[in-house]
């Protein structure tokens, strides 16, 4: 026995229903976050003006998917054509008198063996692992659970009692402050 559940579109409730999904499956597929927001706005956009064409054959989650599953193939294909290569500029360091950024087909490659990778594999997860164990205890906390065992943030706040513009406080500055340990124990100036 099957049964034909028709979905609707309820576009009021998307941010609050969707956003965290759809962002967090950007961000694993283009690790960029700017970017990865803009994809999830436009995925919004671009369902906002399909509305009519939705079936009500998959859920809104899922339709959403495959709006965004487009949006991401269509920046990756702008970023490698010609024209696109010459517009991504990649970052390299903003600050101080290292401020600057790479064409990203000027981008330096690695060059070294896989043993050389293997090592350095090694050395980047024992540093990243001392510098989390250097944060404030809450810091490391709600990076790990969100970054790390990637739970969502509804769970994240309920668990710990803290508002989800909290969270994103909290993972902004854990990040600023990893970021700064990592340049200060691994990357050479």
């Amino acid at each position: 026995m099957t049964t034909d559940t028709k979905h609707t579109l309820n576009p009021d409730k998307w941010i609050d229903l969707h956003a965290d999904y759809l962002y967090n499956y950007t961000i694993s597929r283009v690790s960029k976050s700017e970017v990865s927001k803009d994809l999830v706005q436009e995925t919004f956009f671009a369902g906002l003006k399909a509305m009519k064409n939705f079936e009500g054959k998959a859920s809104e989650r899922t339709w959403l998917i495959a709006i965004l599953k487009r949006k991401i193939i269509d920046y990756y294909r702008k970023i490698n054509s010609n024209k696109g290569k010459a517009e991504v500029r990649m970052n390299f360091y903003n600050d101080g008198e290292n401020e600057g950024d790479w064409i990203e087909e000027r981008v330096p490659q690695t060059w070294g063996s896989d043993a050389d990778k293997a090592i350095e594999t090694e050395e980047l997860g024992a540093t990243l692992a001392a510098c989390i164990e250097k944060l404030p205890e809450k810091y490391a906390l709600v990076f790990k659970m969100k970054t790390m065992q990637d739970f969502d943030t509804e769970e994240i706040c309920k668990e710990l009692d803290i508002t989800s513009s909290n969270l994103w406080v909290i993972i902004h500055r854990a990040r600023t402050q990893l970021r700064k340990c990592m340049e200060d124990n691994w990357f050479v100036k």
